[in-house]
């Protein structure tokens, strides 16, 4: 998915530095305008034949700046290791995890959940169990398996940077019972040791009306400086993926504040130490 962002924004600076509309680019590829932007948007997979086309309309002929764009459209059309559980996963959540797989900085707001990346494997099958209530043993494990694949990044070579704000509820909501919570608690205590994880636990004392109205988000941001930060807002059926860069701006200013309204790293710590023995 940031290849094809990565290969759109590129084409697209080609085609305005030659003064050519993109009617004239669809025209040139068999194509409406429509796809151009598609593609310029990274909203579409690309045909190697296509780009070869639109590199000549744009003038670019030497065959290293030629070799290495195209080089890009290869790598944006393998599919990823989640297109293996498509079976188990909407084609809206795929999109994400190919964002995801890409981010440098992944940050997190979340009020009824132990976000999907800092979750344990019983914790992950009771969120599974509970929201595919009609699911089958298998279909259950699959999720889960999926989800194990996802943690993988967290101690990868290209790690991201994790910052993630719980609310206190859903720290404290017993989904997988009171065995499975403490193995829970144990393990955030653990991963916020990690130098790439920071945890903030909004407390229930914090009366406040939350930073961005309540809902949860996840803001990703990536190390290519030709890619703005896309903010993922998951719903029951579907998913927004929100890039204009004024709005994700809206959404940066957010976690700063609930950043500032939530506990301290050392202070999440402690309280999640106080949860642990009273649960």
């Amino acid at each position: 998915m940031v290849r094809r962002i990565l290969l759109g924004s590129q084409l697209r600076r080609l085609r305005e530095a030659r003064a050519i509309t993109r009617e004239a680019a669809g025209y040139s590829i068999r194509a409406s305008e429509s796809k151009i932007s598609r593609m310029e948007l990274g909203r579409v997979s690309f045909k190697e034949r296509d780009v070869a086309d639109l590199l000549t309309l744009y003038g670019i002929n030497d065959p290293y700046e030629r070799d290495a764009l195209l080089g890009l459209v290869r790598e944006a059309n393998i599919a990823g290791w989640w297109h293996g559980y498509g079976d188990v996963l909407p084609p809206w959540f795929q999109t994400y995890i190919g964002l995801e797989e890409s981010a440098s900085v992944i940050r997190i707001f979340d009020v009824q959940f132990i976000p999907g990346l800092l979750q344990t494997e019983e914790y992950t099958r009771a969120i599974c169990s509970l929201g595919h209530p009609a699911g089958t043993t298998e279909e259950i494990e699959r999720r889960v398996d999926m989800r194990r694949e996802r943690q993988k990044l967290l101690v990868s070579e290209r790690a991201p940077r994790i910052l993630a704000v719980v609310d206190e509820v859903a720290v404290r909501r017993r989904i997988a019972g009171p065995r499975g919570m403490r193995a829970q608690l144990e393990y955030l205590l653990e991963i916020s040791e990690r130098p790439n994880v920071t945890l903030h636990v909004l407390p229930l004392e914090f009366t406040g009306y939350p930073a961005a109205g309540g809902y949860p988000f996840t803001m990703l941001s990536f190390p290519e400086p030709d890619i703005g930060d896309v903010v993922y807002v998951e719903q029951l059926t579907g998913a927004m993926y929100i890039d204009k860069r004024e709005e994700t701006a809206q959404y940066g200013k957010a976690m700063e504040k609930l950043c500032s309204d939530s506990l301290t790293p050392a202070k999440t710590v402690e309280r999640l130490r106080n949860i642990l023995r009273d649960t």
